[in-house]
């Protein structure tokens, strides 16, 4: 039986190929990390509710997941449950892991929007993470606290 000789630019184009798939295959893993979180509610002077019928009290928001360089969108319903107009202001506190907050934001469309009586106002908080998150943060929590003021 005769031993074929394999040419030494077969084994160096094979060896190449395969260490770029394996490149290939580990960055398409990364740009898929996906970021577990959550966040309690707490509402002062107004409340804060999953339903925009305002029957339900939203204590907590569940994330999901999140991809670093992507965002995810909310819907909360905010309502003055005071007996004079609120402006409403929106915080957040209490990030575990600590470095979180600078790889993670939350905004909202309804800063200093002012509620009379009863009023009340669907509102979306908007999650962003950091394409700089990759690697950085494998999950993480926060506390949102939605203020009413006079």
């Amino acid at each position: 039986m005769a031993i074929r000789k394999i040419s030494t630019g077969a084994i160096i184009a094979t060896a190449v190929t395969g260490l770029f798939l394996t490149l290939l295959t580990s960055a398409l893993l990364m740009s898929y990390q996906a970021i577990p979180s959550q966040g309690t509610v707490t509402a002062v002077n107004v409340g804060v509710y999953s339903d925009s019928e305002c029957t339900q009290n939203c204590t907590s928001l569940n994330w999901g997941t999140i991809r670093p360089g992507s965002q995810i969108n909310k819907i909360v319903y905010v309502k003055n449950i005071g007996n004079v107009p609120m402006t409403i202001t929106m915080a957040t506190e209490n990030w575990l892991p600590t470095n979180a907050s600078s790889l993670v934001t939350l905004n909202w469309n309804q800063e200093d929007t002012t509620l009379n009586v009863n009023q009340s106002t669907g509102a979306t908080l908007t999650l962003a993470a950091a394409a700089s998150a990759e690697g950085n943060l494998t999950d993480f929590s926060f506390d949102i606290i939605i203020t009413g003021t006079e």
